[in-house]
This record gives structure tokens, sequence and C-alpha cells, in this order.
């Protein structure tokens, strides 16, 4: 059986994709900055990718969850993910294996 994907639920995939990867990068220039190098280019450069890619996965997943009907668990849920690293990819691929991206 296949799946129809409908163009907002690729939009959050893609959301959710890009804000862990923001993540990892700002990660990555924290470790530079405070362990490495001592320089905060990292930072500074994936600092605001990341925030703006945080109130982008924010708002898909607020309209996510009015178009595909979530619960509110499982929207508050979906909006947690934002702050854990990494957490939202976890979140998507749950969502996508349940069926609310649909």
């Amino acid at each position: 059986m296949t799946r129809t994907i409908a163009p907002l639920a690729t939009l959050f995939r893609a959301v959710a994709i890009a804000e862990a990867c923001s993540w990892t990068g700002l990660l990555i220039g924290m470790v530079f900055k405070y362990l490495v190098v001592f320089d905060d280019i990292g930072v500074k450069i994936f600092g605001p990718i990341h925030g703006v890619l945080f109130i982008g996965y924010v708002v898909t997943t607020l309209l996510a969850a009015r178009t595909f009907r979530w619960r509110w668990s499982t929207t508050i849920i979906g909006l947690l993910a934002s702050i854990p690293p990494l957490t939202t990819l976890w979140f998507e691929r749950s969502a996508y294996r349940r069926g609310l991206l649909a």
C-alpha cells in the first residue's frame, strides 16, 4: 500500500531535518568556541540559522497539527521535540510511521 504524502508533510519533513542539521552545526560551533580554537565564528554562523529554522519548525508543527488534526498531546510533543538536539528527526519519523502526516 502506497501512502500519499501531502505537500505540508514534505515541508514538515524538510524543516525537521534542517532544524536538526542546524542544531548539529550550532553544537559543533560551540565545541570549537569553548574547547578547540576559542573563536565564535561557528556560533555566529549557525546561531541565526538555527534560530530561523527553530521558528520555522514551530510554525510548521502548529500548521501540521491543525491541518492533520493532531491531538493536543501530539502537538505538545512535536513542539517539545524542537528543544533537545536532533529530536525533531525522531518526532518526524514517529509522526510519519503513525500516519499523522497523511
